[in-house]
């Protein structure tokens, strides 16, 4: 594989090479009806760039017959350098955008300051995982047990507004937790298959929805700005949210979540007005003024 190489091709030939390349990176698999519903290419041009990516790097990949798909080698070595911003971004909206490297950044338009994010590689394991419904096993650190040897069940990675995490069956606690991607190391697919309780539908907290309303704090005296702030109607907003989620959505928006809104209003702009409805949702004790 040559930058030469890859030159020589159009832009829309290494688009299409680039989706090829990110599916058997972070899925393990692609099929030629993958390309073609992806890029509406006849079967000819997409056997030619099945052909083009497998002479430019005939390690990565190999067809198997009893599924007609190509499926990704160890010997992988990904073609595109792919940007992990946007990697993310891909995932949560499906793939579709072709080549995913980064583009130079504007100078009068600032995004946030955000964490450091997690290795791509550690993201295409944990996706092959997902992909494939089966284990990881790997050295995760904590702050509560130093690092320690896990297998993992995972399910979903999720960005929880100031860090990506996988949520995932933890086999030594036995319960569905959530999992910070950067404090995982060495991760490595297990391939025997998981046990039901492990798999995604049994993670109750995941699949259970709860609807949320959220107000300008009483104590403000112009409500008016936060509810121009999030396009509140009649005073409200309100929000479907995981019940796993939920703890990470009121503590990033610093919602007060007393009974009576007696946090400092310059901090706590908003306020949860339907607590009582909130029963069984595991992670609220990390949101701002929580109790039971």
């Amino acid at each position: 594989m040559t930058n030469t190489a890859l030159d020589a091709l159009t832009h829309a030939q290494r688009e299409r090479l680039a989706f090829i390349d990110f599916n058997l990176q972070y899925f393990g698999q692609v099929a030629r009806a993958d390309l073609i519903q992806r890029f509406q290419t006849g079967l000819a041009a997409c056997t030619r760039d099945f052909a083009s990516y497998k002479e430019l790097v005939p390690q990565n990949l190999v067809l198997s017959h009893t599924t007609k798909s190509y499926h990704r080698l160890e010997s992988f070595k990904p073609l595109f350098k792919h940007n992990a911003e946007y990697i993310l971004s891909a995932l949560c909206r499906g793939f579709g955008d072709g080549l995913s490297s980064g583009n130079q950044p504007s100078s009068y338009c600032q995004d946030a300051t955000r964490l450091i994010h997690p290795n791509s590689e550690t993201i295409a394991t944990i996706m092959r995982a997902i992909t494939s419904k089966l284990a990881l096993k790997c050295q995760y650190t904590s702050l509560s047990s130093g690092t320690t040897l896990k297998e993992l069940v995972p399910h979903s990675i999720v960005n929880n507004g100031t860090r990506w995490h996988v949520r995932a069956f933890d086999r030594s606690s036995q319960e569905f937790r959530d999992f910070v991607t950067t404090r995982i190391e060495c991760p490595k697919i297990l391939q025997p298959q998981i046990k039901p309780e492990e798999s995604a539908d049994k993670d109750t907290q995941w699949h259970t929805i709860y609807d949320i309303i959220l107000t300008p704090h009483p104590k403000l005296q112009y409500p008016k700005a936060i509810e121009l702030d999030y396009a509140m109607e009649n005073g409200k907003l309100q929000l479907e949210v995981r019940a796993a989620l939920l703890g990470y959505l009121l503590r990033q928006w610093n919602v007060d979540c007393t009974n009576e809104a007696c946090l400092d209003n310059n901090e706590h702009q908003l306020w949860l007005q339907n607590k009582q409805s909130l029963y069984g949702a595991e992670n609220l004790s990390i949101a701002p003024g929580y109790k039971e």
